[in-house]
């Protein structure tokens, strides 16, 4: 058979047994849904404790979750914002307490909406499990989320429930609001609700390359030159500029490779993860990249590009603590680069491949569908990486807390 046709049919087959699968898994309208939360586990999100909100259920001060039929109290992540938004408006807008319990980012005392592009250009060092963990954990935090696909292979789409050749046509990505032609459209228009409260996606699917081939003709072609919002490594920044009075933070899903789309989610950062699986030769991939990143925006500062991070982080991702070799890597980083490694690494976890599995991070799974110790080591892991990254945002809006 025709190699071209081999594969095709190849892809037909494998996307149809995925939709297949999804409509197993999440039927009746095979779209993927948040779990609910338990008393104890919604009071910890809120930052309350478990009697008291027993006692605003119980008082009807505030909105009123859904019990089972044995009594028990369930919250789903919309209440819990609801409680949030109940709670910060008892102790007055503005005030420390308030911003406790509602961390929107507050656009009069000078806290811009945090990008944060994660970014590798090695495969398999955890940018897709990092960007969707990351994105899910701040949403949960109640901060207002919007998750950005830069990958034509839409791992972090699927992840987020949306499988590309199903449930994209045209113009669905970042694509359609940086395009250099007429069908350019607003990004608000792209931006799809997800199952998690709090949390939008701009999904990512195959159209996202023609970014990469459209580029250099434009500017081969281009007769008088760009505006600077309009050069190729503006227009993500552009784009989101149009967005973001709407949310807190951005998270980047950037392809893995140094193309026009990474710099351009680098030039739109104000902030950056670079994963690393501690190996030697993803670390010396890794010095590779770094200095073709340096050389590449040092030619896009030249060319007009602002490229200020409030702050690079290096993530030791898919970390076993037993491996030897792996932890000697891990402190040889940290001995180069000191704290701009983050003190928390992800560890592999089984628990994070099982979920993985069925489409889902750790946080839509319930305890109850792992080994107690492995989810719990799992979760530690996440809750401690992203705790970090979120303090890191903290500190760049000029709080002092993670919150407030």
């Amino acid at each position: 058979m025709i190699a071209d046709e081999q594969i095709a049919r190849d892809a037909e087959v494998l996307s149809e047994q995925l939709g297949e699968m999804r409509a197993r898994l999440f039927p009746p309208s095979s779209q993927k849904i948040m779990r609910s939360f338990t008393s104890g586990e919604a009071a910890k999100l809120i930052g309350v404790s478990d009697g008291y909100l027993r006692q605003l259920a119980l008082s009807g001060d505030g909105p009123s979750p859904a019990t089972d039929e044995r009594g028990r109290r369930f919250y789903t992540l919309a209440d819990v914002n609801a409680l949030r938004s109940h709670l910060a408006a008892q102790h007055g807008a503005g005030s420390a307490k308030a911003r406790s319990y509602l961390k929107h980012r507050d656009a009069e005392r000078g806290e811009h909406t945090q990008v944060i592009a994660v970014t590798n250009f090695k495969g398999g060092s955890g940018k897709t499990t990092t960007s969707t963990h990351l994105a899910q954990y701040l949403a949960m935090q109640g901060y207002r989320v919007l998750a950005v696909d830069l990958d034509p292979q839409a791992s972090l789409s699927s992840l987020l429930g949306y499988q590309p050749e199903l449930d994209l046509t045209g113009n669905d990505t970042i694509y359609g609001a940086i395009r250099y032609d007429e069908a350019r459209v607003p990004l608000a228009d792209i931006i799809r609700k997800t199952y998690v409260d709090g949390l939008d996606l701009v999904p990512g699917n195959l159209e996202l390359q023609e970014f990469e081939h459209t580029t250099p003709q434009h500017l081969a072609n281009r007769p008088d030159g760009d505006p600077p919002s309009e050069m190729f490594f503006a227009r993500v920044q552009t784009a989101l500029a149009s967005v973001e009075d709407n949310y807190d933070v951005v998270v980047l899903d950037c392809p893995p490779q140094l193309g026009y789309l990474t710099l351009g989610a680098l030039c739109a950062a104000t902030s950056v993860i670079v994963t690393v699986h501690p190996q030697m030769l993803d670390v010396a991939s890794m010095s590779q990249f770094l200095f073709m990143t340096s050389d590449l925006l040092s030619v896009v500062r030249e060319a007009g590009g602002t490229l200020n991070f409030d702050f690079l982080r290096y993530l030791v991702t898919r970390f076993e603590p037993q491996d030897g070799p792996q932890t000697q890597i891990a402190g040889f980083l940290r001995a180069q680069f000191g704290e701009r490694v983050l003190t928390a690494p992800m560890l592999k976890s089984t628990a994070i491949s099982d979920a993985g599995l069925t489409k889902q991070t750790l946080y839509e799974v319930g305890r109850e569908n792992f080994t107690r110790a492995t989810y719990d080591r799992a979760m530690e892991s996440l809750t401690a990486v992203n705790s970090e990254i979120e303090s890191l945002m903290a500190a760049a809006w000029g709080r002092t807390g993670k919150g407030g």
